[in-house]
């Protein structure tokens, strides 16, 4: 069993073990001085209480910790702490933080304050919500004026804040236990995070209508106040189905079937030389699409589509040009420009997804959307321009982007978005928990689009493009940060397995193709230079999406996991025979119960396994 820290993370930094605070029947793991997995009885209440400050881009500071105290009993617990983020300009900000938990109770208390002030665009709580047993759930609202409102948690994902003005909310997190989740200090409202493929729903403070960046002023403590209030009717029902960590895992044959999406890669630009270098392993993955990003606000131009048509020459599938239109002119003369330096070139892709460049950048609630043509103009456009190739439509980064502006589907062929998995957090936990968000990104879609083709991607845990602010994040020394646009995760068998997990979760879906992957570079299967893994050596990624290519047009089963935020799987048929696809996603060993589909099989941390089967 591999347990060497860079063979599974691509790096050899292991994240600090989170402390468990017990408080009778109230459980939390207390992590970089916030609070996770906070459970009752065993089921989970809470996936998060985090007291966060974000810079101007959306990035969030990793406070200094200094004068921890933790206190605990088994019957209470009590934790301090002082924390500090050093800003621009030799700013910095201070934070006492206060933790109690007991007798079905948790408060959360933070004072803020800055001696030279400190710029932010949020500083405060954020309360998370788990997804899975809650979605489509009743609710009930207090708001700041008093009012009480009986409602539900959005079921299809909500583009916009579900709940504003918020002082409270209250759920059932088991039949006869209530949770009631208590803010104080400032106005607080809901985001449906599963926008962004988060598991989660996120309360926070600071509604996003109010102007940001702000800044704290200076000798001005900054109270607030979080506390979780549990209500036990003390039923003696068996309430919990949690499956008990390492308790073997069991799989069934589920009924849902379809067919296996094709597989793309993308190719940039600055990657085409590497992607040429690497054609032979690009022909052992044989995806059934490659997509090229073509970005003419980047420079990208002539030179890069000889590149792209070279590299397409190589290919037996089919391939497709992605367009960010600039739309500083019309796009008639635009897209007519690029056909004109595609023809030059003698590049004809088989498709052309269009979208407008400044559609990569979110609009927040309460913001200004910016100057944009028509979408139907731009379609249009690439109509004229392309009479005889499929044209789609969506949106070059994210489905909160697609969710909040919706493109005419009568206008496109297919539709089309990615997903990024460290928006707002990449620790291990949050970064595999977001596949059980993808399912409701997919139905999602499906309401709105109806049957219409749909592909995602590309979708890998480095972020090629930040919507929500001016750059994505750096990362020189490999840690796991947000926004960042190298992971090292990408490197290990991490990567693989939540690849994996990515492609099992979105199977119902009926996708026409989905893209985890370069060939090469920082998203790419190969290591280029200057990185962790030997130049021109495979990463993990390389097996699980090759697996995923062969697998394209066949036919699948589901496959029910007792456990689907630990093990996920499901069978594939095709001329080769059946096979069941198995996948660990987490860092301990997991024995799997196959059943009926075959015994008994130990996984290891982030391991793959195939089994071949006699019916």
């Amino acid at each position: 069993m591999t347990t060497d820290a860079f063979a599974l993370y691509g790096t050899r930094a292991q994240e600090k073990q989170p402390v468990r605070l017990t408080a009778g029947k109230l459980t939390a793991d207390l992590a970089d001085g916030n609070l996770r997995s906070i459970r009752y009885d065993g089921s989970e209440v809470l996936r998060a209480i985090s007291y966060l400050v974000r810079d101007r881009d959306w990035g969030t500071y990793s406070p200094e910790i200094a004068n921890l105290r933790i206190e605990q009993s088994g019957d209470c617990f009590e934790v301090a702490y002082q924390a500090r983020c050093d800003g621009p300009g030799a700013t910095k900000l201070s934070i006492d933080i206060r933790i109690s938990g007991g007798q079905g109770r948790l408060d959360f208390e933070a004072e803020a304050v800055t001696e030279t002030g400190f710029e932010t665009n949020r500083c405060g709580f954020c309360i998370l919500h788990p997804i899975v047993g809650i979605a489509g759930s009743p609710a009930t609202v207090e708001h700041v004026d008093g009012r009480i409102v009986e409602t539900r948690f959005p079921d299809l994902i909500e583009p916009w804040q579900p709940f504003k003005d918020m002082r409270a909310i209250t759920h059932e997190v088991m039949p006869g236990v209530a949770a009631e989740c208590r803010m104080e200090g400032d106005t607080f409202e809901m985001e449906d995070q599963r926008n962004w493929s988060d598991a989660s729903y996120k309360t926070y403070v600071r509604p996003l209508a109010l102007p940001w960046p702000y800044q704290v002023q200076g000798s001005q403590p900054v109270r607030q106040k979080t506390s979780l209030i549990i209500r036990d009717a003390g039923s003696s029902e068996k309430r919990s189905s949690v499956v008990t960590p390492g308790a073997t895992i069991s799989l069934k044959l589920g009924t849902r079937t379809g067919t296996m999406p094709g597989v793309g890669v993308i190719v940039t630009p600055d990657e085409a030389d590497a992607t040429l270098a690497a054609a032979s392993l690009l022909s052992q993955i044989a995806p059934r699409e490659l997509l090229f990003h073509f970005d003419p606000d980047a420079g990208h131009g002539a030179e890069a589509l000889k590149s792209f048509a070279a590299i397409a020459a190589l290919h037996r599938g089919r391939s497709t040009l992605e367009i960010a239109l600039p739309c500083k002119s019309s796009p008639a003369s635009e897209v007519a420009e690029i056909a004109r330096q595609m023809q030059m070139a003698k590049f004809k892709p088989d498709a052309v997804l269009i979208s407008p460049s400044v559609d990569r950048q979110s609009t927040p609630p309460g913001s200004k959307w910016p100057d944009c043509p028509p979408l139907e103009d731009v379609y249009a456009a690439a109509r004229a321009a392309f009479p005889e190739t499929r044209i789609g439509g969506g949106m070059l980064s994210y489905f909160t982007e697609l969710n909040r502006k919706r493109v005419p589907a009568g206008e496109i062929d297919f539709v089309s978005h990615c997903t990024n998995p460290i928006v707002h957090a990449a620790d291990d936990l949050s970064v595999m928990q977001t596949l059980e968000a993808l399912p409701f990104i997919t139905r999602s879609v499906r309401a709105i689009y109806g049957d219409k083709p749909y592909r995602i991607g590309p979708s890998t845990i480095p972020m090629r493009q930040n919507p929500y602010g001016s750059r994505t994040m750096d990362n020189p020394s490999g840690g796991r940060i947000p926004m960042a646009n190298r992971d090292p995760r990408h490197n290990g068998r991490f990567a693989g397995a939540f690849a994996l997990g990515y492609a099992i979760r979105v199977l119902d879906a009926g996708l026409e193709c989905l893209t985890l992957s370069a060939l090469a570079g920082p998203f790419g299967l190969v290591a280029g230079p200057d990185e962790p893994t030997e130049q021109g050596g495979r990463r993990p990624l390389f097996n699980a999406v090759r697996t995923l290519s062969g697998l394209a047009g066949a036919s699948w089963q589901e496959c029910v996991s007792s456990s689907p935020s630990d093990v996920l799987a499901f069978i594939a048929v095709d001329a080769a025979g059946a096979k069941l696809h198995m996948v660990n996603l987490t860092c301990e060993e997991r024995k799997v119960d196959c059943g009926a589909l075959g015994g008994d099989v130990l996984l290891a941390p982030f391991a793959i396994a195939v089994l071949p089967l006699a019916h």
